[in-house]
């Protein structure tokens, strides 16, 4: 057994080894909490997710750190439009961000530190940087010299002479345009630190540098984030960390993005589309399914179409999970994923074609249904619980329990309802009157609700 990662900085597909036998070190950039999320931002999270519990399932000991980015430019903006405290903007947006990943079934980081959180780790950084000629003070900022650090933009492939550095207001006394900000200079009315170079706040950049290094070491395996995130932070992440004399990351794991006509879904372009709204309209299993489903490397492009074949797709399985409950009982999850299966996952986290294995164990099943053969249906119920958990997607774990839970009640009200209609439509049949049992159904369909005639009789779904 030999797991492969797509790895950025090598830009191919590398076998996995940990620097620790048995045990997966990883540090997700993590949410800049100035916003609610969208579900663009909740992929990345979804996807390490899926990640990590593929490691833990062939045997690994997971150490998982997401961050929180609580201080930036846009939170001391938006505090200043709306006369709030910046840090309550930041707690606001960082408990959405929680109960984002929770309603889509996310397992809670080892550790989550805010930035705000390691301004001690981010001095000591920048003294030891400055110790070693990487970087200087000038007009109360910081900054990291970039032709000091020979493999500077080797992760995102650029040239240094065609370099155009993203620059903050007040990044005054730079030596090189290119330079970039580890630490700014205080304004009037924004939250600052004490620091030898005077009070400020952190550089975006520093912030990850030291959280990585105060929780995983001079050296972990994986740093995962957005493509969007390649440069300049991850670049200037890898120049800080190595310049002070860390290994830092072995693999980069980049994730796409999900669009909009093309673009990139954002804030800033107004075509975003929050997880609170969208749990409203669309069960979280289901949107766990659409955004966990493609390669973690391929673009999702949003649309409702493509979210109603998810949902259609998801129903498919769970019909399949549902009838052999009814069937024999209660089914736990087999101890082994399929061979095909865990070779898909095996091969860079190729959910779609593992996704391909579920639905062929389903139409298994469901034939084995049909000729009820009890034991095989069982089966291959038990394979299908074993997949779907790896992908945090069997709506009989724990972790949805809650979910179908708050229904248990609603449920039982509509069966009783749809059962004595069905008594009305099987009469109808009865006495040969087609037509009104025809209008039952239909009825019943266009009230959302599949029905099914079954040997045994007939069968009411959500449809």
């Amino acid at each position: 057994m030999t797991i492969r990662l797509y790895d950025t900085s090598a830009r191919q597909i590398r076998d996995f080894s940990p620097i620790v036998p048995g045990c997966v070190s990883i540090y997700l950039c993590g949410a800049t909490v100035q916003a609610a999320p969208h579900i663009g931002h909740i992929r990345s999270g979804l996807n390490f997710d899926i990640m990590r519990r593929w490691f833990t399932y062939r045997g690994y000991d997971v150490t998982f750190v997401r961050n929180v980015t609580d201080i930036d430019d846009k939170i001391i903006a938006k505090a200043a439009d709306q006369g709030r405290p910046w840090w309550s903007i930041g707690y606001e947006n960082e408990c959405a961000f929680n109960a984002a990943y929770d309603a889509l079934g996310c397992l809670r980081p080892t550790v989550e530190p805010r930035a705000t959180g390691h301004v001690p780790e981010m001095i000591e950084m920048m003294r030891g940087l400055i110790e070693r000629g990487h970087a200087y003070a000038a007009d109360g900022n910081v900054y990291f010299d970039v032709r000091s650090f020979p493999g500077y933009l080797s992760l995102s492939n650029q040239e240094l002479d065609n370099l155009l550095q993203p620059s903050g207001e007040g990044e005054t006394g730079k030596r090189d345009p290119r330079d970039f900000a580890m630490w700014k200079a205080t304004k009037p009315g924004e939250p600052s630190w004490e620091t030898p170079w005077g009070r400020g706040r952190p550089g975006w950049h520093l912030e990850c540098s030291a959280m990585a290094h105060k929780y995983l070491g001079e050296s972990f395996d994986i740093h995962g984030g957005g493509l969007d995130l390649i440069f300049p932070h991850h670049e200037n992440e890898i120049a800080q960390a190595k310049a002070f004399g860390d290994s830092f990351a072995q693999y980069w794991a980049h994730n796409a993005w999900v669009t909009m006509s093309g673009e990139k879904m954002s804030k800033s372009l107004g075509n975003s589309v929050l997880v609170s709204e969208m749990v409203k309209h669309w069960r979280p299993i289901v949107l766990r399914y659409y955004l966990g489903t493609p390669h973690y490397r391929s673009m999702i492009e949003y649309s409702e179409e493509a979210l109603r074949e998810a949902e259609s797709a998801f129903a498919r399985i769970e019909g399949f999970i549902q009838r052999v409950v009814e069937k024999a009982g209660a089914v736990e999850p087999a101890a082994e994923v399929p061979p095909a299966f865990a070779e898909a996952m095996d091969d860079d986290l190729g959910v779609p074609q593992a996704l391909a294995v579920i639905h062929t164990t389903v139409r298994q099943g469901n034939s084995a249904l049909t000729a009820d053969d009890k034991e095989s249906a069982v089966a291959r119920l038990a394979e299908v619980r074993a997949m779907l958990g790896v992908l945090g997607l069997d709506p009989l774990d724990e972790q949805w329990a809650g979910a179908a839970g708050r229904g248990d009640d609603l449920h039982g009200v509509v069966d009783s309802l749809v059962r004595l209609v069905l008594e009305q439509r099987e009469a109808a049949r009865g006495r040969k009157d087609y037509a009104t049992a025809d209008a039952i159904r239909d009825q019943l369909q266009h009230s959302g609700l599949a029905i099914e005639d079954t040997p045994t009789g007939p069968r009411w779904s959500l449809s």
